[in-house]
């Protein structure tokens, strides 16, 4: 499985990514989530949110994320890019692509690669008012 984890500051370019994407002929999906930043917190109204990461733990982490994925799904490949800094209300925060034969394994192992991250990879936010 081709694993990719990209941790920027840097506006997440979603078309390029997509456009950059790369499947063999034994592959039917490709699913996408893009999480957006939404204009309130906790019922507070905000304008951003700042991300902060300890880059060597996100890593461990997100490897560990990945090999689960590797022995539950047939995956192809999984691409994470996480923003860092501040991000404004209505930009990306996260973006995925999980690549896999089937559109029910593609889901699952993009649901479960979510639901991981925010359990256990060490990337606080921070609302910004």
């Amino acid at each position: 499985m081709k694993r990719q984890l990209t941790l920027t500051a840097e506006p997440i370019d979603e078309a390029a990514l997509v456009a950059s994407r790369s499947i063999s002929s034994g592959i039917g999906a490709a699913v996408y989530f893009s999480g957006i930043v939404r204009g309130s917190e906790a019922g507070e109204s905000i304008r951003a949110i700042e991300y902060e990461a300890f880059r060597p733990m996100v890593e461990h982490q997100f490897a560990l994320i990945f090999g689960q994925i590797e022995k539950r799904w047939p995956i192809e490949s999984l691409r994470v890019v996480h923003r860092l800094g501040v991000v404004k209300v209505n930009e990306p925060s996260l973006w995925l692509e999980v690549v896999a034969p089937h559109r029910g394994e593609a889901f699952a192992a993009g649901q479960f690669l979510i639901d991981e991250m925010k359990r256990t990879v060490p990337i606080w936010k921070k609302p910004l008012p």
